[in-house]
Protein backbone atom coordinates (compact mmCIF):
# COMPACT_ATOMS: atom_id res chain seq x y z
CA UNK A 1 0.00 0.00 0.00
CA UNK A 2 1.25 4.15 -0.76
CA UNK A 3 2.96 5.92 2.15
CA UNK A 4 1.82 9.17 3.37
CA UNK A 5 3.85 11.50 5.70
CA UNK A 6 1.63 14.04 7.56
CA UNK A 7 3.19 17.39 9.67
CA UNK A 8 0.86 18.30 12.44
CA UNK A 9 -0.52 14.94 12.88
CA UNK A 10 -1.73 15.40 15.80
CA UNK A 11 -4.99 17.69 15.73
CA UNK A 12 -7.37 19.35 13.60
CA UNK A 13 -6.96 18.90 9.90
CA UNK A 14 -3.51 16.29 10.18
CA UNK A 15 -5.71 14.21 12.67
CA UNK A 16 -8.06 13.81 10.12
CA UNK A 17 -5.53 13.13 7.07
CA UNK A 18 -4.38 10.44 9.32
CA UNK A 19 -7.50 9.09 10.55
CA UNK A 20 -8.58 8.75 6.18
CA UNK A 21 -5.94 7.46 4.91
CA UNK A 22 -5.60 4.88 7.90
CA UNK A 23 -8.77 3.81 7.14
CA UNK A 24 -7.98 3.18 3.48
CA UNK A 25 -5.14 1.37 4.34
CA UNK A 26 -2.24 3.50 3.75
CA UNK A 27 0.80 3.48 5.59
CA UNK A 28 0.71 6.95 7.95
CA UNK A 29 3.59 8.51 9.08
CA UNK A 30 2.62 10.91 11.57
CA UNK A 31 4.45 13.44 12.86
CA UNK A 32 3.79 16.02 15.75
CA UNK A 33 6.30 17.57 18.68
CA UNK A 34 5.18 15.15 21.64
CA UNK A 35 5.07 11.79 19.63
CA UNK A 36 3.60 10.74 23.45
CA UNK A 37 0.61 12.94 24.22
CA UNK A 38 -0.74 12.73 20.66
CA UNK A 39 -4.09 12.76 22.12
CA UNK A 40 -6.96 11.40 19.26
CA UNK A 41 -4.19 10.33 17.10
CA UNK A 42 -3.30 7.10 19.34
CA UNK A 43 -6.90 6.60 18.70
CA UNK A 44 -7.17 5.89 14.41
CA UNK A 45 -7.26 2.41 13.15
CA UNK A 46 -4.32 1.39 10.24
CA UNK A 47 -0.92 1.63 10.23
CA UNK A 48 0.20 4.78 11.94
CA UNK A 49 3.53 5.54 12.68
CA UNK A 50 4.12 8.23 15.11
CA UNK A 51 7.42 10.42 15.19
CA UNK A 52 8.18 13.66 17.04
CA UNK A 53 9.33 16.18 14.72
CA UNK A 54 9.41 19.84 15.94
CA UNK A 55 9.20 21.08 11.68
CA UNK A 56 11.11 24.54 13.07
CA UNK A 57 13.69 22.31 14.12
CA UNK A 58 15.99 21.52 10.95
CA UNK A 59 17.90 19.19 13.19
CA UNK A 60 15.17 17.56 13.97
CA UNK A 61 13.88 17.49 10.17
CA UNK A 62 17.52 16.08 9.07
CA UNK A 63 17.52 13.37 11.65
CA UNK A 64 13.90 11.99 10.76
CA UNK A 65 15.17 11.98 7.29
CA UNK A 66 18.36 9.89 8.37
CA UNK A 67 16.16 7.59 10.39
CA UNK A 68 13.57 7.13 7.40
CA UNK A 69 16.27 6.89 5.17
CA UNK A 70 14.92 3.97 2.08
CA UNK A 71 11.20 4.60 2.72
CA UNK A 72 9.39 5.36 0.11
CA UNK A 73 7.35 8.17 0.83
CA UNK A 74 4.32 8.68 -2.02
CA UNK A 75 2.50 11.75 -0.55
CA UNK A 76 4.03 14.50 1.23
CA UNK A 77 1.47 17.06 3.20
CA UNK A 78 2.98 19.92 5.04
CA UNK A 79 0.38 20.21 7.46
CA UNK A 80 2.15 22.20 10.35
CA UNK A 81 0.94 25.43 10.74
CA UNK A 82 0.03 28.20 13.13
CA UNK A 83 -2.33 31.33 13.12
CA UNK A 84 -0.28 33.78 15.60
CA UNK A 85 -2.00 37.27 16.94
CA UNK A 86 -5.05 37.63 15.74
CA UNK A 87 -6.11 41.26 17.00
CA UNK A 88 -3.77 43.99 16.11
CA UNK A 89 -3.20 47.31 14.75
CA UNK A 90 -1.31 47.49 11.57
CA UNK A 91 1.63 48.93 13.89
CA UNK A 92 1.50 47.17 16.61
CA UNK A 93 2.09 43.62 15.51
CA UNK A 94 4.06 41.33 17.35
CA UNK A 95 7.22 41.27 15.41
CA UNK A 96 8.92 37.97 18.01
CA UNK A 97 5.15 36.62 17.07
CA UNK A 98 5.43 37.23 13.44
CA UNK A 99 8.81 35.58 13.35
CA UNK A 100 7.38 32.23 14.91
CA UNK A 101 5.03 32.21 12.56
CA UNK A 102 6.83 32.49 9.68
CA UNK A 103 9.57 30.27 11.08
CA UNK A 104 6.08 27.63 11.30
CA UNK A 105 4.44 28.58 8.13
CA UNK A 106 6.96 29.19 6.04
CA UNK A 107 10.82 28.07 6.33
CA UNK A 108 9.44 24.99 7.89
CA UNK A 109 7.72 23.39 4.92
CA UNK A 110 10.77 24.31 2.67
CA UNK A 111 12.88 22.45 4.70
CA UNK A 112 10.73 19.61 5.47
CA UNK A 113 10.50 19.00 1.54
CA UNK A 114 14.01 19.76 1.22
CA UNK A 115 14.67 17.02 3.56
CA UNK A 116 12.17 14.13 2.31
CA UNK A 117 12.60 14.86 -1.69
CA UNK A 118 14.69 11.44 -1.69
CA UNK A 119 11.93 9.57 0.17
CA UNK A 120 9.44 10.92 -2.30
CA UNK A 121 11.21 10.85 -5.57
CA UNK A 122 11.58 7.05 -4.44
CA UNK A 123 7.93 6.75 -4.06
CA UNK A 124 5.30 5.73 -6.85
CA UNK A 125 3.12 9.17 -6.63
CA UNK A 126 5.96 11.91 -5.88
CA UNK A 127 2.85 14.56 -4.52
CA UNK A 128 4.07 17.28 -1.83
CA UNK A 129 1.31 19.13 -0.88
CA UNK A 130 0.91 21.97 1.40
CA UNK A 131 -1.55 22.97 3.23
CA UNK A 132 -1.55 26.74 2.57
CA UNK A 133 -4.91 29.69 2.82
CA UNK A 134 -6.65 31.73 0.39
CA UNK A 135 -5.99 33.98 3.02
CA UNK A 136 -2.43 34.31 1.37
CA UNK A 137 -3.67 34.85 -2.37
CA UNK A 138 -3.37 38.29 -3.31
CA UNK A 139 -6.17 38.19 -6.06
CA UNK A 140 -8.22 37.30 -2.96
CA UNK A 141 -7.21 39.61 -0.53
CA UNK A 142 -10.52 42.16 -0.43
CA UNK A 143 -10.71 42.93 2.84
CA UNK A 144 -6.96 43.54 4.38
CA UNK A 145 -6.02 42.64 8.18
CA UNK A 146 -3.86 39.70 9.41
CA UNK A 147 -1.15 40.91 8.33
CA UNK A 148 1.37 38.42 9.98
CA UNK A 149 -1.08 34.97 9.11
CA UNK A 150 -1.39 36.22 5.42
CA UNK A 151 1.91 37.44 4.93
CA UNK A 152 3.29 33.58 6.18
CA UNK A 153 0.41 31.77 3.60
CA UNK A 154 1.63 34.29 1.14
CA UNK A 155 5.21 33.23 1.54
CA UNK A 156 4.71 29.83 1.34
CA UNK A 157 3.00 29.65 -1.51
CA UNK A 158 5.46 31.28 -3.36
CA UNK A 159 8.39 29.26 -2.02
CA UNK A 160 6.19 26.00 -3.32
CA UNK A 161 5.50 27.57 -6.10
CA UNK A 162 9.59 28.14 -6.70
CA UNK A 163 10.41 24.31 -5.48
CA UNK A 164 7.91 23.39 -7.83
CA UNK A 165 10.15 24.22 -10.26
CA UNK A 166 13.35 22.94 -8.80
CA UNK A 167 11.91 19.67 -8.42
CA UNK A 168 9.66 18.55 -11.97
CA UNK A 169 12.75 17.09 -13.27
CA UNK A 170 12.77 14.43 -10.79
CA UNK A 171 9.16 13.62 -11.50
CA UNK A 172 7.96 15.25 -8.16
CA UNK A 173 4.43 17.22 -8.20
CA UNK A 174 3.92 20.10 -5.89
CA UNK A 175 1.11 22.60 -5.01
CA UNK A 176 -0.69 24.33 -2.38
CA UNK A 177 -4.36 23.98 -0.74
CA UNK A 178 -6.87 26.11 0.42
CA UNK A 179 -8.45 23.76 3.24
CA UNK A 180 -11.38 26.13 3.33
CA UNK A 181 -12.90 27.87 6.60
CA UNK A 182 -12.61 24.57 9.22
CA UNK A 183 -14.44 23.97 12.45
CA UNK A 184 -10.38 23.36 13.93
CA UNK A 185 -8.83 24.76 16.76
CA UNK A 186 -7.69 27.86 14.43
CA UNK A 187 -11.09 28.34 12.50
CA UNK A 188 -13.36 28.19 15.56
CA UNK A 189 -16.52 26.45 15.90
CA UNK A 190 -18.54 28.77 13.33
CA UNK A 191 -16.69 28.12 10.60
CA UNK A 192 -18.68 26.88 7.39
CA UNK A 193 -16.98 23.31 7.19
CA UNK A 194 -15.85 20.30 8.95
CA UNK A 195 -12.57 18.53 8.97
CA UNK A 196 -14.54 15.68 7.51
CA UNK A 197 -15.46 17.78 4.36
CA UNK A 198 -12.26 19.49 4.14
CA UNK A 199 -10.18 16.88 4.39
CA UNK A 200 -12.08 14.83 1.95
CA UNK A 201 -11.75 17.43 -0.61
CA UNK A 202 -7.94 17.94 -0.60
CA UNK A 203 -7.67 13.72 -0.83
CA UNK A 204 -9.76 14.22 -3.84
CA UNK A 205 -7.66 16.97 -5.25
CA UNK A 206 -4.79 14.79 -4.08
CA UNK A 207 -5.63 11.68 -5.40
CA UNK A 208 -6.62 13.40 -8.70
CA UNK A 209 -3.49 15.55 -9.29
CA UNK A 210 -1.08 14.47 -12.32
CA UNK A 211 2.10 16.55 -13.35
CA UNK A 212 -0.20 19.28 -14.67
CA UNK A 213 -1.51 20.26 -11.20
CA UNK A 214 2.59 20.81 -10.35
CA UNK A 215 3.20 24.97 -8.76
CA UNK A 216 -0.69 25.63 -8.92
CA UNK A 217 -3.12 26.77 -6.05
CA UNK A 218 -6.13 24.39 -5.45
CA UNK A 219 -9.42 25.26 -3.25
CA UNK A 220 -10.66 21.96 -1.16
CA UNK A 221 -12.95 21.35 -3.72
CA UNK A 222 -10.40 21.71 -6.31
CA UNK A 223 -11.72 24.88 -8.09
CA UNK A 224 -8.06 26.36 -9.04
CA UNK A 225 -7.48 30.01 -6.77
CA UNK A 226 -5.36 32.87 -7.76
CA UNK A 227 -2.08 33.55 -6.43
Amino acid sequence: MPTVMITGANRGLGVEFARQYGADGWTVIATCRNPIDVGELATIDGDIQVHGLDVTDGAQVDRLAGELDGTAIDVLINNAGIYGPREYAPGDADQAAWHQVMQTNVMAPLKVAAAFTPHVVAGDLKIMATVSSKMGSMGENTSGGSYIYRSSKAAVNAVMRSLSYEVEGQGITVFVLHPGWVQTDMGGPSAAIDAVTSVTGMRGVIDGAGPDANGRFFNYDGAELPW
